[in-house]
């Protein structure tokens, strides 16, 4: 494996894809067994083209440190941390690699260990000691590439100093443009997938430079930046951002949506899973920013949002153990507030800002605090400053901590802010400090065991009702019908599983609208509409305030059913009546499975096979209780079930369809009932349930309907019924002279085979003994072979169809 190598016209370059980073930290290439999870998660992504950044696996970075601090000293264990480093990574590759490949990246291993020992051996410069605690990202990035390519993923790798060029300084400033001209010029000579190292540049000579303190988050972000990449994300062993620290707090909650300012303000406080220079690219670029645990990507994640933060209060109680505190007096001849101003200015110039800082205008006193990782570099800092600064009497100390509440708003919400104060009465505090933008709360206290505050903290704070926000598509039938139940059970359902539901918008063909504060749901019809354009619909619940959104599918619209990937991309959650997506081709009916899979979602459609019966949740529990599915068959449709129950030749078939029609019983066009598509549709919902992989092709249709008639106009179907007579009069005298029954039967076996369409059964069958308009379901499996799970009753109708709604509700709710 070999790095890209090359230039290529900046004018190719940007005709490349918009691509997608991902960026995996040391803990995540911890070993072999990190590796191959690693490999696994890029190897799911769909896009193909992805950028794939990593930092040096395990502890490899402090063990160069610690190797070239000995070799400085001039210590013999020099010699021992050189052979554990050469050993540590050839173990990776020998758990990893076979054949040429490892032959190959163990003699690179072994050329590269050389080059070390003969740089430790002569006087080297800080450059060369940039170039050496390089060496960790590009063993990670050429074992990562090789394992990819080994795996049947052809990759390369990519050393980021050959494009990443930067100023040096304290705080390295990168050259966007070029290398942005750089990078392009490289990615347009490789589509498909790229691991680049983290964590280094290169400056205008092409010495190493090395971004600092999690440089390697850095480098995605800004890789993401440079290339107008769509998203990054960043892997960890956390799944993302809490609701508080979960090794301190049980009860802190993953939080799905953190907007971009209110994560500035967390990771400027000190939060040890986002850092400052990280969001900065995302704020300057078009990417999206999550954060996943490698460990178990199906844990969940946190989207970073890049729209203005909503006023609503804290989201997160926040802590750091130690910290320091500088203060420093104000000269008398100084105006107090201007010498504090052009002292906030000068530090924000040098990237040194404090957690929080409270001016004593009284004592001529500004108290500064800092991690204690940086307060020794703000004091020195200071001290430099001082004269010019017009302050005197510099003192650092320690013994501090901080608790903090960071949210939109929450310097505005009085409850939070009572709350806060008065947990803090009783503990040794120093001062509390709102932030300018509301953006947060700061404690500073002397330094205390800090779980039990934080633990009595997110209890008061966050024991709230989880707000739920519900979009409804379709307030026709049953629209109308479950709107109307879900304003009599709402008081319950709120009560019973802590929740404040709100009805957030209703859509009809005609349009609809969102409104947060709510909407009636008995007045919904007297909406005024506003045009549905699906693009700006989807910006708009992007944008969402709730803690988590439901979308309610209870039309019939195909077109409806093609946005649950982006509903689910979104993170909300469906609930659907619409057999579309259960029954469309299986290319898009597993992307909207993986796409829940991905973003957490829970798809429920218990309303689309069997109304109210619980056909779905029985096939569903059979299954999670290690039960195998053999078969299901039945009679589907209530109106074939009506249909074949009262024809007994003394009436024209004909003749009971149109009653059947008169009375309401069948779609507005029969011939949607008598083509059993529908039943198709339900046995394919099933059968895919039950985890067979079968499509609508699979299964064998007998169509009603004569050929003549199924693409006449309706009027002229409606005219032309006597059609239908003949071959039903035929297949009912066949089954007659056997002594059986004409029924429309639906069924699917575990050797694959399926059918929709006329059957003759014994007298007594069950399915041949049915209440009018009844559905019947028979599931076979290892525990039901011999004697079918049956279950039986009414299959459609308004009231029945709502009530599987509400069901599908409570379960994502009471999973919320």
């Amino acid at each position: 494996m070999t790095a890209l190598k090359g230039e290529s016209a900046v004018a190719e370059a940007a005709g490349v894809k918009r691509r997608h980073v991902h960026k995996f930290g040391g803990s995540s290439l911890a070993d072999p067994v990190c590796y191959r999870r690693v490999a696994a998660i890029v190897e799911q992504q769909v896009h193909g083209n992805e950028l794939v950044v990593v930092s040096a696996a395990g502890k490899t970075t402090n063990r160069l440190i610690q190797l070239v601090d000995l070799a400085v000293a001039g210590d013999e264990a020099a010699a021992e941390a050189h052979t554990a480093l050469h050993a540590y990574q050839q173990s990776l590759i020998d758990g990893l690699l076979e054949g040429a490949l490892h032959d190959e990246l163990s003699a690179q291993l072994n050329e590269d260990v050389r080059a070390i020992a003969r740089t430790l051996e002569q006087q080297f410069d800080r450059f060369d000691r940039n170039g050496l605690l390089a060496f960790g990202e590009v063993w990670s990035a050429r074992l990562l590439a090789a394992l990819l390519t080994q795996r049947g993923h052809k990759t390369l790798w990519l050393d980021a100093r050959s494009f990443l060029r930067a100023e040096d300084g304290p705080l390295i400033r990168v050259d966007h443009a070029l290398s942005s001209e750089l990078l392009k010029a490289r990615l347009a000579e490789h589509e498909g997938r790229i691991v680049v190292t983290g964590f280094i540049a290169a400056d205008m000579e092409g010495r190493s430079l090395l971004l600092g303190r999690n440089g390697s988050d850095y480098s995605a972000s800004l890789l993401a930046a440079l290339a107008d990449g769509e998203s990054t994300t960043i892997w960890s062993d956390v799944a993302g951002v809490y609701s508080a620290d979960p090794r301190r707090v049980k009860e802190a909650r993953l939080l799905e949506r953190l907007s971009l300012a209110e994560a500035n303000e967390l990771a400027r406080l000190g939060s040890s899973v986002l850092h400052s220079r990280t969001l900065q690219p995302v704020a300057d670029s078009r990417q999206r920013l999550t954060l996943r645990c490698s460990y178990n990507p199906d844990e969940g994640c946190t989207h970073i949002l890049r729209r203005a933060p909503r006023s609503g209060g804290a989201r997160i109680v926040s802590s750091v153990d130690q910290i320091a505190l500088i203060e420093l007096k104000v000269l008398p001849q100084s105006d107090f507030e201007q010498a504090a101003a052009i002292i906030e200015g000068y530090l924000a110039r040098h990237r040194i800002q404090p957690l929080t800082l409270q001016r004593q205008p009284d004592r001529r006193m500004l108290r500064l605090a800092y991690t204690l990782e940086v307060a020794s570099g703000a004091y020195d800092l200071l001290r430099d400053f001082q004269l010019e600064g017009g302050f005197t009497g510099l003192i650092q100390k320690e013994g501090y901590s901080l608790v903090a509440l960071v949210g939109a708003g929450v310097t505005d919400n009085a409850e939070q802010c009572h709350r806060f104060y008065q947990l803090l009465t009783e503990q040794p505090l120093e001062f509390v400090q709102a932030a300018k933008d509301g953006l947060s709360l700061v404690a500073v206290l002397r330094q205390i065991v800090l779980e039990p505050l934080l633990i009595a903290l997110h209890g008061a704070l966050f024991s709230r009702p989880t707000r739920v926000g519900l979009v409804v598509f379709g307030k026709g039938n049953i629209g109308s019908q479950w709107l109307g139940l879900y304003a009599r059970e709402q008081a319950r359902l709120e009560r019973e599983l802590n929740l404040a539901l709100t009805l957030y918008g209703v859509y009809s063909s005609e349009g609809g609208r969102l409104d947060e504060e709510g909407l009636d749901p008995r007045k919904v019809q007297e909406i005024r509409p506003e045009p549905l354009i699906w693009p700006e619909l989807l910006g708009q619940l992007e944008q969402h305030s709730f803690d988590a959104l439901i979308a309610l599918d209870l039309t019939a619209s195909e077109t409806v059913s093609r946005y649950y990937p982006e509903l689910a991309q979104l993170g909300i959650h469906i609930i659907a009546a619409n057999k579309f997506a259960g029954a469309a081709d299986s290319e898009f009916y597993q992307r909207v499975k993986q796409t829940c899979r991905d973003h957490q979602v829970q798809w429920r459609y218990n309303a689309t096979v069997g109304a109210g019966l619980p056909i779905q949740s029985s096939i569903q529990m059979l299954r999670q209780s290690g039960d195998r599915i053999h078969g299901v068959s039945g009679i589907f449709s209530g109106t074939l079930s009506w249909l074949f129950q009262q024809y007994d030749g003394s009436r024209l078939f004909s003749d009971l369809v149109e009653e059947a029609w008169q009375h309401g019983l069948t779609e507005p066009d029969p011939r949607e009932d008598l083509s059993g598509q529908d039943v198709r549709r339900k046995l394919l919902i099933l059968a895919r349930e039950a985890g067979y992989e079968l499509d609508s092709n699979d299964i064998e249709l007998e169509n009603l309907v004569p050929v003549p008639l199924r693409k006449v106009e309706s009027d002229q179907f409606m005219d032309r019924l006597r059609e239908l007579d003949g071959p039903i009069q035929t297949a009912f005298e066949s089954a007659k002279r056997l002594g059986k029954v004409l029924r429309y039967v639906a069924r699917f076996e575990h050797d694959g085979k399926a059918r929709v369409g006329l059957e003759s059964l014994e007298p007594h069958h069950p399915f041949a003994n049915l209440l009018p308009c009844d559905n019947i379901f028979a599931i076979e499996s290892d525990s039901y072979r011999t004697n079918p799970l049956v279950i039986q009753g009414p299959g459609a109708g308004r009231e029945v169809t709502a009530a599987a709604i509400q069901y599908d509700l409570w379960q994502i709710c009471a999973a919320l």
